[in-house]
């Protein structure tokens, strides 16, 4: 309890300069990584109508992109493909040849400092949308261990800096831990998306990355909304089979496991600032309900206060620019 009126809180909230003196949670360009969506083609910048300001870019449209991010100062990119051709096991997702092999190369010869991040994953490159091999209706995870594996040495033959394994099958980190490890890539980072849940909020990343599943749901391998010691288990596996960093996914609906999960490590904590909470912004702000600027600011503040080291986000070059003024 406050002894008023001895004490006033007020005080330290009566100017502009004081509130920024006190000012507990700091964000900066620094913290983002920018989520790219990259096609095979030419002269391609197409918008995402489920995501409006996000784009699809083929490789030759991709260093302007780049630079433009570079200069911001965002520290890095998280690369999504959509293949050419897709098939029961996603074999394109572990081609050399790649649309995500190939963007790793366009974009370590504009920029050889920008950060970049591989997805690791199958739902984009497989013809059933699935994270994971499937038998029937059924995910089967040890065979999937094997794809990752191979996805993720492909990353880093490429020149990947870090593989994001993102597929919720249980042994994913160490599977892949492995694999790098033998082939020489021992100081390689991981950064797993340990806590991913399987949420509402993805839908205009799916019409993205054409990643929607086409028989069943990801229920039985990403994780329950209502649960949240479960978070805690996926973390402590993760970083026990290897990973450098730990991931939450989504943000806004999951202030409290970011908080959680926060509290039982230090190991670095990314947050996913994924694609419904982002067009969720962008359709209030389409029809005038909300400052736009303000928000996207409240947001990622928010997410950072709960306990983010790294942002995941779409508004990544907004952000950057606001916070340049």
């Amino acid at each position: 309890m406050t002894n008023f009126p001895n004490t006033r809180l007020r005080r330290l909230r009566g100017s502009e300069s004081i509130r920024k003196l006190i000012q507990e949670t700091y964000i900066s360009p620094v913290d983002f990584i920018y989520p790219i969506f990259v096609t095979h083609g030419n002269n391609i910048k197409e918008e995402i109508t489920s995501m409006p300001g996000c784009y699809r870019f083929s490789l030759d449209m991709l260093p302007n992109e780049i630079t433009d991010i570079a200069e911001l100062d965002i520290s890095g990119v998280l690369l999504f493909g959509i293949p050419s051709k897709k098939d029961k096991l996603g074999s394109e997702a572990y081609n050399e040849h790649g649309i995500i092999q190939q963007a790793i190369q366009v974009i370590k010869q504009t920029n050889q400092k920008l950060i970049v991040v591989t997805d690791v994953c199958l739902c984009e490159y497989t013809d059933h949308g699935h994270c994971g091999i499937t038998k029937g209706s059924e995910i089967k995870n040890d065979a999937t261990l094997k794809i990752l594996a191979k996805v993720a040495l492909s990353h880093a033959n490429a020149g990947a800096d870090i593989v994001a394994p993102s597929a919720m099958m249980d042994g994913q980190v160490k599977v892949i831990r492995k694999k790098l490890d033998e082939n020489g890539y021992e100081e390689f980072p991981i950064m797993s998306y340990s806590a991913k849940y399987a949420s509402t909020f993805y839908g205009p990343f799916r019409d993205a990355a054409d990643s929607r599943p086409q028989i069943g749901d990801r229920l039985s391998y990403q994780m329950d909304p209502a649960n949240s010691n479960q978070a805690l288990l996926e973390v402590t596996a993760d970083i026990s089979e290897g990973a450098d960093i730990i991931m939450v996914k989504p943000a806004l609906s999951y202030m409290d496991i970011i908080s959680k999960v926060r509290s039982k490590t230090l190991h670095p904590l990314a947050v996913y600032n994924v694609s419904g909470e982002y067009s969720i912004i962008k359709a209030a702000a389409k029809n005038g309900w909300i400052d736009e600027d303000k928000m996207i600011m409240e947001i990622l503040t928010s997410i950072k206060r709960a306990g983010a080291d790294i942002i995941i986000t779409y508004h990544a070059k907004e952000a950057a620019r606001l916070l340049r003024k």
